[in-house]
């Protein structure tokens, strides 16, 4: 089984991240610069939120707030559910799923922060295990 670690093993994209001081404007800019959906909240090395596409779409563009006068702090989702990077990747897909996240960022024991997922990530992981096994499988029968 795949575990969340080698998904971030594999990802070779630094960490976008924005302070809660940040405007909306200048997280918006750096997801569509760093062409991400999320960015983590980050306030003295530690997570303080997530920013996402939906946020900026329900609590900004929805509301007609301008994003150049609206802080990140504002309306980032607190509270943020992470994985662990022992997490196997069926785990991860049915917490996403079942809470309908598109992106979770991975901790470790200390919450420190290790990277971040989306479900693309999982998606990609688990039909590369599955297609794996299928071959095994048909090398089986075929020997």
């Amino acid at each position: 089984m795949i575990k969340i670690k080698q998904i971030l093993a594999e990802k070779n994209r630094p960490l976008t991240t924005v302070s809660p001081g940040d405007t909306v404007q200048r997280a918006v800019e750096l997801m569509r610069d760093q062409g991400v959906g999320a960015v983590m909240v980050i306030e003295r090395n530690k997570l303080t939120g997530i920013f996402t596409e939906r946020d900026c779409i329900h609590k900004v563009v929805a509301a007609g707030i301008d994003p150049k006068s609206i802080l990140v702090q504002d309306v980032m989702t607190r509270g943020v559910r992470f994985m662990s990077p022992e997490m196997e990747v069926s785990q991860g897909l049915a917490l996403m799923t079942e809470r309908f996240f598109r992106h979770l960022p991975v901790l470790d024991e200390q919450q420190n922060i290790l990277g971040i997922v989306s479900i693309g990530d999982l998606v990609k992981a688990k039909i590369s295990d599955q297609n794996f096994i299928i071959d095994q499988m048909e090398r089986y029968i075929t020997s």
